[in-house]
């Protein structure tokens, strides 16, 4: 969906996800599926481990990398929405989280 308006044609979002108004009424799905984004990433947040979520909650029909994937994409999203150019420098485990 762009500027409101929902996709006429398959859109490509990544390696694993696609959105395409065929499948799912246009949400992102896992390509070759109708396991929605949205329901992955809800577990995700629910706690539930990557592992499970991939080979139990969706019998191996997806790969960990589009979970890793599923969650860039929402991670960009985010930034992109709340006009947040760069992301924070990576904290090396050596360094102490509090200054």
């Amino acid at each position: 969906m762009k500027n409101g308006k929902h996709a006429t044609e398959r859109v490509e979002l990544g390696e694993y996800i696609v959105a395409d108004p065929e499948i799912c009424h246009g949400k992102p799905t896992f390509k070759g599926t109708r396991i929605m984004v949205w329901q992955v990433l809800e577990d995700v947040a629910e706690g539930r481990s990557w592992d499970f979520i991939c080979n139990q909650r969706w019998g191996g029909r997806i790969p960990l990398s589009a979970i890793a994937e599923a969650v860039r994409l929402a991670q960009a999203a985010l930034l992109e929405r709340y006009g947040v150019a760069a992301r924070r420098p990576v904290r090396k485990h050596s360094e102490p989280a509090f200054a």
